[in-house]
């Protein structure tokens, strides 16, 4: 397959008085996207927090995060479901999950037959670890799909040029970033990255994002996002690097096409090589020395 169609999210976070108001607000996107004919749809980091208005929110936070992690089982199956009725994949954002009573940042991929893998978040913000009590997980995977390989990393992680750099060698050809962030600088963190992402790989970049507010919800009262779609900088790609980006800070889907071909030849022919030049970096580092002048 080498032209897919992609829909990023900017997701409205609003309170919500049962699980099936939730249901109904994601069945309706992912249908939205189905009829666009796109192959994959991404939703952002912490659209689960929604979920927290069900419960008692004068609780204090690390607890509610953790009556959260409750939902994951409807919540897979609300998605499962979704993905096999559109024949779409999803990147489901993320939600909390529980083990042995470590909380963990995860997100589910979903594939049209309702399957799904899990990539776990690597680093946490500070207010994930310090108030949430989220932990972060320690395993870096890349997913199979009918268009080639793809990888995910959560928000902060994109900050981390090594993470996607190991994606890229196993054959990434699109990476998907599903963020949250409650103001501009946050948000500016996690895009600069992403485009830089999308450079040294060569590859397609995907950014999710939350808009709208839980006040009552510590972390998430206010959000700040503009989802995008966006390209190495080279010729035969877009202009800025960029397919498609929202309007920030309101409801809406960005879609955009991607052609897999352009990036396998852009890794072989571009003007420039940075994802096959990165193997002289590696080596070169290694001879790194301190000089005093």
């Amino acid at each position: 397959m080498e032209r897919i169609r992609v829909a990023s999210l900017q997701y409205y976070i609003r309170p919500v008085q049962t699980f099936e108001q939730f249901s109904q607000q994601v069945e309706a996107l992912v249908e939205t996207a189905a009829d666009y004919d796109c192959h994959l749809v991404v939703f952002p980091e912490y659209f689960t927090v929604q979920l927290l208005t069900l419960n008692n929110i004068k609780r204090p936070i690390d607890e509610q995060i953790r009556s959260l992690a409750a939902q994951v089982p409807r919540f897979i199956e609300l998605m499962s479901n979704l993905a096999r009725k559109n024949r779409i994949y999803i990147v489901a954002g993320t939600i909390p999950v529980m083990e042995r009573n470590t909380v963990y940042n995860d997100s589910f991929f979903f594939s049209p037959s309702g399957n799904f893998g899990v990539q776990g978040k690597l680093h946490m913000t500070r207010f994930e670890s310090e108030e949430w009590r989220v932990s972060a997980r320690s395993q870096i995977k890349v997913f199979e799909t009918e268009f080639g390989r793809v990888g995910i990393a959560i928000c902060y992680d994109v900050e981390f040029p090594e993470i996607v750099r190991v994606m890229a060698n196993e054959g990434a050809n699109i990476l998907v970033v599903p963020s949250c962030t409650d103001d501009r600088q946050g948000f500016l963190r996690v895009r600069y990255c992403a485009q830089a992402r999308a450079i040294e790989n060569q590859m397609y970049v995907i950014q999710s994002c939350t808009v709208g507010s839980l006040p009552m919800v510590p972390a998430v009262h206010l959000n700040y996002g503009q989802a995008s779609i966006l390209t190495p900088s080279d010729f035969p790609f877009s202009r800025d690097g960029i397919i498609a980006e929202g309007n920030p800070n309101i409801e809406m889907m960005v879609i955009g096409e991607l052609n897999l071909k352009t990036i396998q030849e852009s890794r072989s022919f571009g003007t420039v090589l940075p994802l096959l030049d990165s193997r002289r970096t590696a080596e070169i580092i290694k001879q790194t020395q301190i000089e005093t002048l």
